[in-house]
């Protein structure tokens, strides 16, 4: 089981790059890359928030989740 970030499907969907949504949440551009690469063992809820917002999207459409 392991947990899946999308989060490139969705920057590529709303044609905006990593660099401007770190600017946009507040959040530097390496601890988003470590996020989109699925590196981290946690992510606030605050955060996800913010990604969601700036996205305009809903954490499902973020994470998902692989049952192999």
């Amino acid at each position: 089981m392991a947990i899946i970030v999308r989060l490139d499907v969705m920057l590529a969907l709303r044609k905006m790059k990593s660099k401007e949504l770190a600017a946009a949440i507040g959040i530097s551009e390496q601890n988003l890359s470590q996020l989109r690469q699925g590196r981290v063992k946690g992510v606030r809820f605050e955060t996800l928030d913010k990604i969601c917002a700036v996205l305009d999207c809903k954490p499902g459409d973020i994470l998902d989740r692989d049952e192999d």
